[in-house]
């Protein structure tokens, strides 16, 4: 299965735990989209940033 994921808040005074998450799902600025298959490394990052991004699952 996969998952789109936006970046929707920007990174200014976040932790740096969040800013790796972040990082480790190729989202670098406000509005950057990425299709991502969906795993737990995945997972464990979107729950780390869920509060920054939007997540939408695909067919």
């Amino acid at each position: 299965m996969k998952i789109k994921v936006k970046l929707v808040r920007g990174l200014a005074g976040k932790t740096e735990k969040q800013k790796l998450a972040l990082k480790s799902l190729g989202l670098k600025k406000i509005n950057d989209e990425r299709i991502l298959d969906k795993n737990p490394m995945v997972c464990g990052n979107l729950e780390i940033v869920k509060h920054l991004v939007k997540v939408e699952e695909l067919q």
